[in-house]
């Protein structure tokens, strides 16, 4: 069990060094903006999205590993997938760092590695603002104007 947190630990760590969909997004038709005034935590979310698919997602902001690396592996895990999925990811997410019932663990792929906070309340803030701005950008996010 502790290799397989040295892992998850890894993976994180890698994706706050490291993160993956880091910037604005050129072309994005929606965007929300995500606060944690607890800890400052700071996110964007800028999508793309035709014929109800995201074509481009993206994040920019601040925050702690956890925060930073839970966008980063939520950007990866949504490019390509329809509007109903990455609903149904949000949720499964959820449940996974709330509860730990993600009915499907496997569907979450690398986003497993945030299992492990859960146990620590606090960190459930952090791990989930990217996506619940994502949800605000899915569901009534500004609309960017295109030319």
């Amino acid at each position: 069990m502790s290799d397989l947190r040295d892992l998850y630990q890894e993976v994180i760590l890698d994706h706050n060094r490291h993160p993956r969909n880091f910037g604005v997004l050129e072309g994005a038709n929606r965007v929300a903006e995500g606060h944690n005034p607890l800890c400052g935590d700071r996110v964007s979310v800028y999508l793309q999205i035709e014929e109800d698919r995201i074509r481009g997602i993206a994040f920019r902001g601040s925050g702690c590993a956890i925060s930073t690396a839970s966008a980063s592996l939520m950007t990866e895990a949504l490019k390509g997938k329809t509007v109903e999925e990455a609903r149904k990811l949000f949720h499964g997410f959820h449940d996974l760092v709330t509860t730990g019932g993600e009915d499907d663990p496997d569907r979450l792929g690398k986003l497993a590695v945030f299992s492990g906070v859960r146990e620590f309340p606090i960190r459930v803030k952090c791990a989930t603002l990217c996506w619940h701005t994502l949800r605000s950008a899915l569901a009534d996010g500004a609309v960017v104007a295109t030319e």
